[in-house]
């Protein structure tokens, strides 16, 4: 069986709004002519790498349609989607926090939402071992009702709404690796014991005010939201460590019949927005440990769902390392900073101070909510 791999260029073409890195544009500050960090080029390139690798000729490469009005209804109310659509239909505009769109954006937004839908659906009915979905905009910080964070519509969630009406799936895992707090997926199942989410973030850098880890969820949803605020300056041993000690036990005591991935790679050691120590290898061997998880737990069935990432030269190769695991193929694009990285690793007094947190939280998950 094939991996399936989810992309639209109209995906790339998503945009509005003035801004200079994250802050409107207006007063002392200049336009700047990137506009967003999140911006067509991290995802384009990534395509592109694909393509020179041949890398993407080993992918089942396809669209799909929007998500449709029920789809997107089953997340968002009403109140929300209408708004969106008018001022989207008007010219464009932003509803949220840092969502600019223009016109058409409304339209873009449920194809990428689409992307992630036909990614897990497609792995749900057995036409691929596992997926990829090139999603854009993204969608973690999407809460039902507020976009925020580059975030328009809750992809994810999304995603496993509509599989879950259709009767594919009755338990899935989210796992967040995404360098900020997935805190739009962790709102809408919050109160759900169907639905495990996971986050693995940089503490207090995006929402500021979310991600801790004594948020466990809520009702019949306690105990099934894990959150794992790492340090500003955590690197790829301590992510593997988080792995191994939360994410993979967490996963074998709720034995999901799907697992997901927000697959950020902002965690990134040069990513403009966060101050983690993440390499390409570590997206590999973060990649290989839940395909085996899902092989043990759930016939391998394993989604991810593209979100942030804002290096234009490191991400490629991220994702490349990435498909390269999903997919099993020979195509390789070796990482041109991986001995930069290295050597600017943590050293072991760090990532003992980092273990120690882990370990920490590890003790914590562990036991009942």
């Amino acid at each position: 069986m094939t991996t399936g791999f989810y992309w639209d260029e109209r995906c790339f073409w998503h945009g509005g709004g003035n801004y200079a890195f994250t802050l409107p544009v207006g007063g002392l500050v200049q336009p700047l002519a990137g506009g967003l960090p999140e911006n067509p080029e991290t995802k384009r390139r990534l395509r592109n790498l694909l393509e020179v690798t041949g890398l993407i000729r080993n992918l089942a490469a396809s669209s799909a349609p929007e998500a449709t009005a029920e789809d997107l209804r089953r997340v968002h109310p009403a109140s929300y989607l209408d708004a969106f659509k008018a001022m989207s239909d008007a010219g464009g505009g932003e509803l949220g926090l840092r969502t600019p769109f223009g016109r058409g954006g409304y339209e873009l937004a449920a194809l990428s939402a689409g992307l992630a839908k036909a990614a897990l659906g497609d792995v749900l009915r057995g036409r691929h071992r596992n997926s990829y979905a090139l999603s854009r905009p993204p969608g973690h910080h999407c809460l039902p009702d507020f976009p925020n964070g580059f975030c328009l519509m809750a992809n994810i969630a999304i995603a496993i709404e509509a599989a879950r009406a259709e009767g594919l799936t009755e338990r899935v895992a989210v796992i967040d690796w995404d360098v900020h707090h997935g805190n739009g997926t962790e709102a809408i199942f919050y109160d759900r014991a169907d639905v495990l989410t996971i986050s693995l973030h940089q503490e207090r850098n995006y929402p500021m005010d979310t991600g801790e880890a004594s948020a466990r969820g809520t009702g019949a949803g306690l105990g099934t939201n894990i959150n794992i605020p790492l340090p500003p300056g955590t690197g790829h041993r301590s992510y593997l460590e988080a792995m191994e000690r939360i994410v993979l036990p967490a996963l074998a005591r709720f034995r999901p019949d799907a697992i997901v991935v927000a697959c950020g790679f902002d965690a990134s050691a040069v990513d403009p927005l966060s101050r983690t120590m993440a390499t390409a290898e570590t997206f590999r061997l973060m990649t290989r440990m839940v395909m085996q998880a899902a092989a043990e737990l759930c016939d391998g069935r394993l989604t991810l769902v593209h979100e942030g990432g804002y290096s234009e030269v490191h991400v490629p190769f991220c994702g490349h390392a990435v498909l390269e695991e999903l997919s099993g193929s020979a195509a390789t694009a070796p990482d041109p900073l991986a001995e930069t990285l290295r050597l600017r690793q943590p050293g072991p007094g760090f990532d003992a101070y980092v273990g120690g947190l882990i370990a920490e939280m590890a003790g914590l998950f562990a036991s009942p909510a």
